[in-house]
């Protein structure tokens, strides 16, 4: 007589989630966190377990570097020793930890692994640990760009302005001087206009000279204003990136 095979491990396959940041990036000497969330379908306990495993990217075999159970037990032995610190919350879903002091060596392949009885069984998402050396042209990279895409073309638009406009002023300068008369060709070019249309052009002129050096103004004000806000643009995305 055969015996019927219980499916409550069925169920339980889908019944824990875990969630791993793919790569961490960090910088050597900088605390890097690892993050690790998960879910799962029975209410928190305290058999539930934490467990951190680690492989070189020389590759090996997989090491337990972490482990928690109502409290934490960081390694004692090994490259981890005294750097590896708990930040999650179990109650939250939340198994992080973080490395102190993390170095190039340190570099490769990190899984976090849940179990809540009776949820046992879960997916396996691996995150991949890259530490490198921070340099002063990697900090100003962002600062630089954004100055580069916006005050290099902003200052190159207001200079050409201001010598356009100060071409107009000494032409206009020019024609207001005395006796100051338009060669025959000027004159035989230039078709006849009415009376109306010269005291147009005059206030046209009058109108240039009076705003022009105001816009100017405005203008770099406006640019002040505009470098204000990337310099502080700038220090925000530097604080976001490092």
């Amino acid at each position: 007589m055969s015996q019927a095979v219980p499916l409550s491990g069925v169920c339980n396959a889908f019944s824990l989630e875990i969630k791993a940041s793919p790569k961490v990036r960090a910088f050597i000497g900088e605390q890097v966190s690892l993050k690790c969330s998960f879910k799962s379908s029975s209410p928190i306990t305290e058999s539930l377990t934490v467990d951190w495993t680690y492989r070189p990217l020389t590759g090996g075999q997989m090491e337990t570097v972490f482990h928690y159970q109502s409290v934490p037990y960081p390694t004692t032995v090994g490259r981890f020793k005294d750097r590896i610190s708990w930040v999650g919350n179990v109650a939250k879903g939340d198994a992080s930890i973080a490395i102190q002091s993390p170095v190039t060596n340190d570099n490769g392949t990190f899984i976090c692994s849940v179990k809540n009885p009776p949820d046992v069984y879960h997916n396996i998402p691996q995150t991949t640990l890259v530490v490198t050396e921070r340099g002063l042209s990697f900090q100003l990279t962002s600062a630089v760009l954004l100055s580069t895409v916006v005050f290099l073309p902003s200052v190159v638009v207001v200079v050409l302005l201001l010598v356009r406009m100060g071409r107009k002023c000494g032409v206009l300068q020019e024609k207001k001087k005395p006796g100051c008369k338009k060669s025959s060709i000027e004159v035989s070019d230039e078709p006849e206009r009415p009376e109306t249309d010269g005291c147009m052009r005059k206030l046209r002129d009058c109108c240039l000279n009076c705003v022009a050096p105001s816009w100017a103004s405005g203008c770099l004000e406006r640019l002040n204003i505009r470098a204000a806000k990337i310099v502080a643009l700038s220090e925000e995305l530097k604080e976001v990136v490092f």
